[in-house]
């Protein structure tokens, strides 16, 4: 086996006291940093202090744009030395670059070591004040819509709190198929977390969209599990849905069968009841 190691660093998601003293030791310690933005990564290598008996380590970029190329670089770096892979905040591989090079690394016999930190989920989990000894974490939705409120749909039925990371520029519209798919469940909307303005919105979705009128930082939402219901509740639930998609397919003036088709396919209903409902609605 190779006796050089590759550390997975976890790296403080904003407050930079978060960084453990076992993280700030190996990365004064190693040869290579491969890092998801060398700015990030130099910026965190400068707070350390210097170590006389080391030089600093050469910093190497490393993102899901570029991963592809830099593998043998990174692979041939690790032959004479020890490399910590890092990116902009958490763990890597979490949402981020690293999956690739861990297993490549692995089957080389090359040993992997994680250095845990700070974690964006585990954080928003703890201060949610929703259950959290099962959880299903969703990472970044899909962008386009329609795929977006089907990958909800399914997470919606699940009895788990499920978690999930958002752009700014995209949580509005996440949280109106929020609204749209799981109603008025708990939720918590957590924004720039261990940082200055750090906020925990507690509510649902709906209440969510009227507070974070401008949104601005990185969000993490936690939202409640299904609860156990029964037949009828289920069915009345269901068709609250498929009311709420259809008024708001309605209102952007789209055609009665376009959108009971669209309804139909998004909410997994069936097409006679959404038509039902669509009459209901019209009258």
């Amino acid at each position: 086996m190779n006796k050089t190691t590759l550390y997975i660093v976890g790296t403080p998601i904003g407050n930079l006291e978060d960084l453990s003293p076992r993280a700030a030791r190996v990365l004064r310690g190693v040869a290579v940093v491969a890092a998801e933005d060398t700015r990030v990564a130099r910026r965190l290598l400068n707070s350390l202090p210097d170590s006389p008996a080391r030089p600093r380590p050469r910093l190497v970029s490393f993102h899901g744009h570029n991963w592809q190329e830099r593998l043998d670089t990174v692979l041939q770096a690790l032959e004479s030395g020890d490399v910590a892979l890092v990116s902009d905040a958490g763990m890597p591989g979490i949402s981020d670059p690293g999956r690739e090079l861990v297993a490549a690394a692995a089957a080389r016999g090359i040993r992997v070591e994680a250095v845990p930190g700070p974690s964006a989920v585990t954080a928003a989990l703890a201060v949610s004040g929703l259950p959290a000894d099962a959880f299903q974490f969703l990472g970044f939705l899909p962008r386009r819509r329609r795929e977006r409120r089907e990958r909800l749909r399914e997470a919606a039925a699940s009895p788990l709190t499920q978690a999930l990371f958002e752009a700014p520029h995209r949580l509005r519209a996440t949280l109106e198929d929020i609204a749209l798919v799981f109603g008025e469940r708990p939720i918590a909307v957590c924004r720039e977390l261990t940082k200055l303005y750090e906020e925990v919105f507690r509510g649902t979705a709906s209440g969510a969209l009227e507070h974070f009128d401008a949104p601005r930082g990185e969000f993490t939402l936690v939202i409640a599990g299904a609860a156990p219901e029964a037949p009828a509740q289920a069915d009345a639930n269901t068709d609250g849905s498929i009311r709420r998609f259809l008024l708001e397919r309605r209102a952007a003036g789209v055609r009665a069968r376009d959108a009971v088709a669209e309804a139909s396919a998004t909410l997994d209903a069936p097409r006679n009841r959404v038509y039902q409902i669509w009459l209901e609605i019209r009258d």
